[in-house]
């Protein structure tokens, strides 16, 4: 396996280990929220469309040139998260624990795109 798809698949299976310890335990701490949700369909919907896109991650992860157009994708999933807590968080609206947790998914849309730059498709 070349070295760019070596890396893509790391990058990938390593995100979607990352996400499901982040994201599985959430499915059990709505009561702990602070404050407290007045949408828990949001709350939970949340959670289940970013636990269904770590799915996703290692698939990408099992074959990196079959899913390579998927990976522009999934740095915009990142980035739908990353972004926002920064913003927020520079407009005092968000904890600083927010914005750590938005700056490994920034981390991680980089390297995403990384990943997608260098599995160039081959012809």
């Amino acid at each position: 396996m070349a070295a760019a798809s070596k890396f893509a698949q790391r990058t990938y299976f390593f995100a979607a280990i990352y996400g499901l310890i982040v994201l599985v335990p959430q499915y059990f701490l709505e009561s702990q929220l602070v404050p407290p949700t007045t949408h828990p369909e949001q709350f939970y919907g949340f959670v289940g469309i970013a636990l269904a896109w770590q799915f996703a991650f290692v698939l990408i992860s099992r074959d990196v040139a079959r899913y390579r157009m998927l990976m522009p994708i999934t740095v915009l999933e990142k980035l739908a998260f990353g972004l926002p807590a920064w913003i927020l968080y520079l407009q005092g609206r968000a904890a600083t624990e927010v914005v750590a947790v938005g700056s490994i998914d920034l981390l991680l849309g980089l390297l995403f795109a990384v990943s997608y730059f260098k599995t160039r498709a081959t012809p």
